[in-house]
């Protein structure tokens, strides 16, 4: 049985059943009726109503095409797999948008030539040339599914539960905003240090909106005490990936410990309707190949899978399972018909989902700016200071990754003191 919003049994690894002992069963699926999954790989429908799935259906290894649900097999045994790479001893993931008969997957191939059945590739469909009707499409999608998570429907609600067991992952920007109204009963979380740019954007918006808003208060104690459970977690070392994960994985934490079963984020937002700047600059920005911006839009959506491994695993860890309602296909099919002046026009991003928040959320909510998680948290700043003051100076190549990797006890141990330049406080 598949519970909405997680897997019923998030692997064992090993191809047996915890459970029963026996082998892992040729159908067990993470976020989507199995029925669901077939007929998408029968018609090689690659959007077919769900917000994502993965698993095994009918002895083979399925990722929906945005990879919204990890799934990872066993580099030296392609048999084994799980939904949690901690279940394995050497993860590989497997990529989005494949089916692969189970123990055919070739883990040392490159994710997109894997040499698996390419069933779901992403649509690209033409503009929709009528801006009022598209606009229309993305508003109606956005609304409908940030509602859904408060109220659960029939078709995706496998299993009985309570329906306000949600929190909300609040950074006070139109993505998480728009979010928290579709679900006006929840309490609304976020994470920074003290005077970071989240926090005090979180309470101007949360009083503007009147919701209940709780704050997680950052210290260097919860990096260093952090780091490496996020680290044993997700299986990344990166001072990036760490400090994106970091305030989720301490909001998710604190949220389950208030009694929270789900955490909703706004995930997936800034992919969809061009919430980037090297999106906006486009062709301009050397970091995009593209030409356009729907063309830079659609380099962005490639890194979603990578995105989602890391923040689905970690949210698992904290004890509480993440629902992306902007990232469900209603309203991936919706961003994929925008014109690129409606993602992006001037220097205003994500046109379209800001006009989708028009009355929903307060004005000055909706057209309000906001820093990448890392640094509005000030999360990449602190780690970067806890670095130095370790002794990785910023002169010393990946000097934060080393510290991350000391705090890990996965080396180096110490940098040497000629390379370091002795030790101190590195402010």
């Amino acid at each position: 049985m598949v519970r909405d919003g997680g897997p019923s049994d998030r692997g064992t690894g090993d191809g047996v059943d915890s459970g029963t002992g026996g082998p892992v069963p040729a159908t067990e699926v993470d976020g989507a009726d199995p029925d669901t999954v077939r007929d998408a790989i029968e018609t090689g429908e690659p959007l077919p109503g769900t917000a994502g799935f993965a698993g095994v259906v009918d002895g083979r290894l399925v990722r929906d095409v945005l990879g919204r649900r990890p799934l990872f097999v066993e580099r030296a045994d392609r048999s084994a797999w799980a939904f949690d790479p901690g279940a394995l001893s050497d993860p590989v993931s497997v990529p989005a948008g494949t089916v692969t008969p189970l123990g055919d997957f070739p883990p040392d191939a490159p994710s997109g030539n894997d040499g698996s059945d390419a069933v779901w590739a992403l649509p690209d469909p033409e503009p929709n040339g009528d801006d009022r009707d598209a606009l229309r499409a993305v508003r109606e999608a956005v609304l409908d599914r940030t509602r859904a998570v408060g109220v659960g429907s029939v078709s995706e609600a496998v299993d009985a539960r309570d329906l306000d067991d949600v929190a909300v992952a609040f950074s006070g920007g139109v993505d998480s905003s728009v979010v928290a109204a579709g679900l006006p009963d929840a309490p609304c979380y976020v994470a920074g240090f003290e005077g970071c740019h989240d926090v005090a954007a979180a309470r101007e918006a949360a009083e503007a909106m009147d919701r209940d808003l709780r704050v997680v208060e950052l210290t260097h104690d919860d990096i260093r005490a952090t780091v490496p459970r996020l680290a044993a977690a997700t299986g990344r070392t990166n001072p990036m990936d760490l400090s994106i994960a970091l305030p989720l994985y301490l909001v998710g934490e604190r949220a389950a410990a208030d009694g929270f079963d789900r955490l909703a984020l706004g995930q997936g937002a800034d992919e969809l309707f061009g919430g980037y700047a090297k999106v906006e600059k486009a062709p301009e920005d050397p970091r995009v190949d593209a030409d356009t911006v729907r063309g830079a839009r659609r380099e962005t959506l490639a890194t979603i899978p990578e995105q989602v491994e890391r923040d689905v695993v970690a949210l698992r860890a904290a004890g509480i399972e993440p629902v992306a309602p902007l990232l469900h296909d209603d309203v991936v099919a919706a961003a994929l018909e925008l014109p690129g002046r409606l993602l992006v026009e001037g220097d205003q991003r994500k046109v379209a989902l800001r006009e989708a928040a028009r009355d929903v959320v307060p004005e000055s909510v909706r057209t309000a700016d906001k820093k990448a998680v890392q640094y509005g948290t000030y999360v990449s700043r602190e780690l970067d200071r806890l670095a130095r003051r370790a002794g990785f100076k910023r002169r010393m190549e990946n000097h934060v990754e080393r510290y991350v990797r000391e705090l890990v006890g996965d080396g180096p141990v110490r940098p040497p003191e000629d390379e370091a330049g002795g030790s101190g406080s590195g402010d």
